[in-house]
């Protein structure tokens, strides 16, 4: 059986699960298509405030199918490459997805599993959850944005330490860091994301989309350069309808509703 996302709708959430049992939800370039197709239709989509990611059953995702990587070995090295493309493909549509993307982990995150959890916006984690980049292990180097995600989240001596040793870190020590977001029970990754996700599909869309946008540009801008863009968005968002429902039910102590 190949690896498949399979898609369902809770409310205004889109579930993307990933589904591949007999290889621990590995990753592949068809799924990697998959996701980008998904998160396509659900940007066009007003229905769709929020997206979650998820693994089948009690694992998120292993990573890489060491098998597949061991035949690549035998072909063109641009065939590896090919597939690596299509993974950071997925990576960056996620970032660039307008909508808040939420990791709901249980089990194991590890390899590419683990840089696609760090591609979300935020990540419920289960508290028996463990992150691993044993990449140094089989003499390999990261994919799919790990050491860039990392070091943006985390000091570079732990970022070294994690990408060089390969130890397992479990979501409790995550969240101390502040890349987890919220711990929940064994099993309960995805209902709690799912609460979270609920939460966000209440807010003004075009607003969430400007704060997700300034967000991947504060890593690249200056000071100077990054007020430029929040004067640029901020003018835009008060000058938007939701911004006058907003500042009204502030003003009249109530619940805004969005559209």
């Amino acid at each position: 059986m190949n690896a498949e996302l399979k898609r369902h709708r809770v409310g205004r959430t889109l579930v993307l699960t990933i589904s591949n049992p007999q290889h621990r939800n590995a990753l592949s370039p068809d799924l990697y298509v998959e996701g980008i197709e998904a998160l396509n239709l659900a940007e066009s989509s007003k229905d769709l405030g929020s997206v979650i990611i998820t693994g089948e059953g009690h694992l998120f995702s292993a990573g890489g199918n060491l098998q597949r990587l061991q035949a690549n070995r035998q072909r063109d090295p641009a065939v590896q490459a090919q597939s690596l493309d299509a993974l950071h493909n997925w990576i960056e549509t996620i970032r660039a997805f307008p909508k808040p993307v939420i990791a709901a982990v249980e089990g194991a995150a590890a390899g590419a599993g683990f840089s696609l959890a760090l591609a979300c916006d935020l990540i419920v984690a289960a508290r028996d959850a463990v992150f691993t980049m044993a990449y140094s292990k089989l003499a390999l180097s990261p994919d799919g944005g790990a050491s860039w995600s990392l070091s943006q989240a985390l000091p570079r001596q732990l970022v070294t330490e994690l990408l060089m040793c390969g130890e397992r870190i479990g979501a409790p020590r995550l969240a101390e860091l502040g890349v987890v977001n919220r711990m929940t029970e064994p099993s309960q990754a995805l209902t709690d994301a799912l609460t979270l996700a609920d939460r966000l599909n209440g807010g003004a869309a075009n607003a969430l989309a400007s704060i997700k946008t300034l967000i991947n540009e504060a890593a690249r801008n200056d000071l100077s350069g990054q007020l430029t863009l929040e004067r640029a968005h901020f003018v835009q968002n008060l000058h938007h309808p939701n911004a006058g429902r907003g500042i009204e039910a502030f003003l009249s102590k109530r619940s805004p509703q969005f559209e």
